[in-house]
């Protein structure tokens, strides 16, 4: 029994690291879509956004499963507390990479970012993706440490969406109301990325040292 409840738990560890995997793919085809008005690579992250989905619908019910059969306690249970949780702060960093996609199909042919913003988009966007591999890094082989730089790539992206902002409240902003809105949206697309692969990582330091953190919302 126990040999199997340890190979079920394997599962849901791989299912998490594909999630990870997943995201990260996501967010990357979404941002070249945005940043280069690529339709097929936007459509190609909406159209496997259900695959996440699906991923996720896995852990819940191997996890469940796992509740119901084995009764597990201590770390046992910690692991599939940890599990749950990262595997919906995954899924949601998922939909957001959806989010990005389907911004840049609403205004293709055009690009959904002008000029001007581009840079801040590639920098938000090179965050985001080192976030989501050392998600993946830490889901495959837990450390703590590494889950813990995930704060620092946070107060990164914050500094970008600051940026953002500042450009588009500067007098010289010259592409009206609804591209300000878009390049709003799209920055708080990234925003979240980042802070719900924060609240991953801090799911991961509570498997290994027990200890809870904020969370990053």
């Amino acid at each position: 029994m126990r040999d199997e409840f340890r190979a079920d738990l394997q599962i849901v560890s791989q299912l998490l690291v594909d999630m990870a995997d997943g995201v990260r793919a996501a967010m990357r085809q979404a941002t070249r879509g945005l940043l280069t008005a690529d339709r097929e690579a936007s459509e190609a992250v909406i159209a496997r956004d259900a695959e996440i989905d699906d991923l996720y619908q896995h852990v819940e019910e191997r996890v469940c499963d796992l509740l119901a059969r084995q009764a597990p306690v201590a770390s046992d249970l910690r692991a599939m507390i940890t599990a749950l949780h990262v595997a919906a702060d995954l899924e949601r960093m998922g939909d957001l990479a959806d989010h990005v996609a389907k911004t840049a199909l609403r205004r293709h042919p055009s690009p959904a970012v002008p000029a001007e913003l581009r840079p801040v988009f590639t920098d938000m966007a090179s965050v985001a993706d080192r976030m989501a591999e050392k998600i993946g890094k830490v889901l495959a082989t837990p450390d703590a440490d590494i889950a813990a730089e995930l704060d620092r790539d946070d107060d990164v992206m914050d500094d970008l969406h600051k940026s953002l902002f500042g450009i588009l409240l500067g007098d010289g902003w010259p592409y009206g109301v609804e591209t300000a809105i878009d390049a709003t949206l799209l920055g708080r697309f990234y925003e979240r990325f980042a802070d719900h692969a924060v609240n991953a990582g801090e799911r991961v330091v509570y498997l290994i040292t027990g200890e809870t953190t904020p969370t990053a919302g």
